[in-house]
């Protein structure tokens, strides 16, 4: 039978992630509620700060160890402790809270969003292979995968394991050169998100303010489709980024995908370019292009953006290695990869005359 000793057992193993102490000792846990009959638990959790990546973390590993020991389901409510839980705990010298620091206050980075006007016209692919081919040119790149509803940075990059947490900050997991912060990082199971708007600028925040950047030239930003609230929240964060638009060539794509030029304009980020997913399917066999999508889409939406085509991208998937599976990323010498980098060299130029 489940008991409240039993749980709170449980529950010593656990370290509090920013006193990094026992859950237990510091009297983190303030409710425990059991049915019996279903095995099921809920308990009340108070943290110095809610809404973090931190929380997400710490809601994981209390579920998992829950559920390893017996119990079926877990309930999990999170609230703050009190001034002066906060004060006693942490003590009157200790000033660590505020010692972290934001890369939204560091004037070196350069930022650079990824948008699109709808899903399914290759973002995220771009994203990812843009971020890879400037590091492979010698540039200190992060990516947020700041699509939060619909994550997919760390399965296309083949990332197995999640960020650790040294201290108050969220070291980002490093692959192909670049360092990575997703969503995916803190959902169990490939779970939806049911969060509202308000929660999900909050969570963005973090992955600003609570990451342990380093030090970075660029820094991609994989926005979701659109123009809903996580976008705005973004334009609203960064007032100087620039901004690639991502089209496939059909006219109905590259007219939506105008609208997400017009909200960038409107917020005064700067388009650089036009990137043209999918503008052709090239036969191995006969070296015949043929235009499935149609033509002419990232020209249009280029024009009427005022801006620059950097690139048209073939359908075509990389050169997958079972050893080291990374499914969306192209290598150096594929022929999709070889204009990716010509992609990189010029987003590189113009965000250079851009800033001048």
């Amino acid at each position: 039978m489940l008991t409240n000793e039993y749980v709170l057992d449980l529950l010593k193993s656990i370290q509090d992630p920013f006193l990094h102490k026992s859950l237990v000792e510091i009297n983190s846990v303030k409710e425990i509620s059991i049915k019996d009959e279903k095995k099921h638990v809920s308990l009340k959790i108070a943290l110095m700060k809610t809404g973090t990546a931190e929380q997400l973390q710490l809601q994981s590993q209390i579920v998992q160890t829950l559920k390893e020991n017996g119990v079926e389901s877990v309930g999990l409510r999170f609230t703050e402790f009190t001034p002066e839980e906060m004060k006693e705990l942490k003590g009157e010298d200790d000033h660590t809270e505020g010692a972290s620091t934001s890369l939204l206050d560091n004037k070196k980075v350069q930022f650079l969003a990824i948008a699109s006007g709808k899903g399914g016209v290759g973002k995220s692919t771009v994203s990812v292979n843009l971020a890879v081919s400037l590091a492979r040119l010698g540039k200190k790149v992060g990516i947020i995968d700041a699509d939060i509803y619909g994550f997919s940075v760390p399965d296309m990059m083949g990332i197995t394991h999640r960020p650790v947490v040294r201290g108050e900050r969220i070291i980002p997991v490093d692959r192909f050169g670049v360092k990575v912060i997703s969503m995916g990082f803190f959902v169990e199971d490939n779970s939806p998100i049911i969060w509202r708007g308000p929660m999900l600028g909050k969570m963005l925040q973090q992955f600003f303010t609570e990451v342990e950047w380093g030090d970075l030239d660029y820094l991609l930003l994989d926005l979701p489709p659109g123009t809903g609230d996580v976008a705005l929240d973004v334009h609203s964060m960064l007032p100087s980024c620039k901004e690639i638009i991502v089209t496939t060539p059909h006219p109905t794509a590259s007219i939506v995908a105008a609208r997400a030029g017009v909200m960038a304009l409107k917020t005064n980020h700067e388009i650089i370019g036009v990137v043209e997913n999918m503008s052709y399917f090239q036969s191995k066999k006969t070296g015949e292009k043929e235009y499935v999508f149609g033509q002419g889409g990232g020209d249009r939406l280029a024009t009427e953006l005022q801006t620059t085509l950097l690139g048209q991208l073939p359908l075509q998937q990389p050169d997958w290695d079972e050893e080291d599976f990374a499914p969306s990323i192209y290598d150096a010498k594929h022929p999709t990869g070889k204009i990716y980098e010509q992609i990189a060299r010029q987003v590189i130029e113009n965000i250079s005359v851009a800033n001048k």
